[in-house]
């Protein structure tokens, strides 16, 4: 019988790490997609994606960033009013 985690021979099994994009719905790489997240003083680009909080993933394009701001997804996900600058802030963060 198999470990958990472990393979016959014993040696670990990395677990790949995937996340769905908000926007395009789309299952990538975790570091193929920027994460918000959502904490006390309110909701953050979490570049080092590392904060507490409840967190959502969207693909680092030009099209998702679109696709975000005219659905405004982040407010729906999140049920916050969400400000245009921070939907302006993902644009500027895809585009470097």
């Amino acid at each position: 019988m198999l470990s958990k985690g472990k393979t016959a021979k014993g040696t670990a099994i990395k677990r790949i790490e995937m996340r769905r994009c908000a926007a395009c719905r789309q299952v990538r790489h975790k570091s193929e997609l920027l994460r918000f997240v959502k904490t006390d003083a309110g909701v953050s680009i979490d570049e080092p994606k590392k904060i507490f909080g409840r967190g959502v993933y969207v693909c680092k394009s030009s099209e998702c960033a679109e696709l975000l701001k005219k659905r405004r997804s982040l407010d729906k996900i999140f049920k916050l009013k969400i400000p245009g600058e921070l939907y302006d802030k993902v644009k500027e963060t895809v585009l470097m």
